[in-house]
């Protein structure tokens, strides 16, 4: 195999993007590892003075990312994360104006392997989100797991993420005269095993939980389709059936979360890497689906909205999808 090699003279802003996207694919593969190693590392050289009052105030701040969690507008504001957007680019579309005296769910497809098109867009002050939509704040919810490895979680919630626990859910909809949104990546870590470019395949028809909540708290729903987040990386071939697939669906319902086996570029050169490729990710937001509030709903309730939903989805793939590459014979595969 040829190996194509980056040219010597990239410009500076190129190499600080380079950057910025390899600190952030190193945060959520190495960074969580790292922080659990310091604090095994504190208890073994028994540093108390350290990991005791750490451990103590953990222990009363457990469930802050179920309760909004705790969002830092000069983390949100960082400069890399200026870069990171950049990189790709991302961009954030706005096809209807949102009222910011209802409290919505966004459902963002596809997962893609690192969801880097919700990251950037909602959990940055890079994005034009506060622009297009004045007087709304997204909270982009994540899987538990992420909160639960020590000092890892407060560098997370920082940049504004929440629980995806439906306590978690429920607190942001809860808000009085509305201003929320909770993103919801509906797919989940199931859907990352299918983010192979050029695929559009949603696990969304048994995902129905989202829309009882919506019901419960008179939440809107809004689609949210993210051109481009399968191209970013290749997986090794994993078809339905074959024993790597099989390793990876068990492994995921014991930890709670998928392996994709992915690659994509280098950081010096263009063949083989964990670098996500240069591709422009454009999130395009839908139309809302108004919701009126019913505290009991029925299952039939419940499976017409969900209904509604995917119907909306797919119309906005079809009515966007010229506009980023995608052929026309090419539709949302809903499992």
């Amino acid at each position: 195999m040829k190996v194509e090699f980056a040219p010597l003279n990239i410009p500076l802003a190129r190499r600080l993007q380079t950057a910025a996207v390899l600190q952030w694919v190193l945060s959520f593969l190495l960074l969580a590892q790292v922080c659990l190693g310091v604090i095994v590392f504190l208890i073994i050289y028994n540093y108390w003075f350290l990991y005791i009052p750490y451990l103590t105030w953990l222990y009363f701040d457990w469930q802050t990312p179920e309760q909004g969690g705790r969002r830092s507008d000069w983390v949100r504001s960082w400069t890399i994360w200026r870069y990171f957007k950049d990189y790709f680019p991302i961009h954030l579309i706005k096809t209807w104006d949102l009222n910011p005296s209802h409290n919505y769910i966004f459902g963002f497809h596809p997962h893609g392997v690192l969801v880097a098109g919700a990251f950037g867009n909602f959990c940055t002050n890079y994005s034009n989100f506060k622009e297009l939509f004045p007087g709304l704040t997204a909270y982009l919810h994540v899987l538990p797991f992420w909160f639960r490895c020590p000092l890892f979680r407060e560098y997370l919630m920082s940049s504004g993420p929440v629980s995806v626990s439906r306590r978690s859910v429920c607190h942001v909809l809860s808000k009085e005269g509305g201003g929320n949104i909770s993103v919801i990546v509906l797919g989940g870590a199931e859907e990352s095993l299918d983010a192979h470019p050029g695929k559009f395949t949603l696990f969304i028809r048994q995902r129905k939980g989202f829309v009882k909540i919506a019901l419960t708290h008179g939440a809107y729903l809004v689609p949210v389709f993210s051109f481009g987040e399968n191209e970013l990386f290749k997986q090794v071939s994993n078809p339905e059936g074959s024993w790597l697939r099989t390793v990876q669906e068990k492994l995921q319902k014991i930890m709670g979360f998928a392996l994709p086996l992915f690659h994509a570029r280098g950081i010096f050169q263009y063949n083989f890497g964990l670098m996500p490729y240069r591709k422009p990710i454009h999130t395009v937001v839908g139309r809302p689906i108004a919701v009126h509030q019913t505290l009991h709903p029925t299952p039939e309730q419940v499976e017409e909205l969900h209904q509604t939903y995917m119907e909306e989805l797919r119309k906005l793939f079809e009515e966007h999808k010229g506009k980023y590459g995608i052929p026309e014979n090419e539709t949302l595969i809903f499992r």
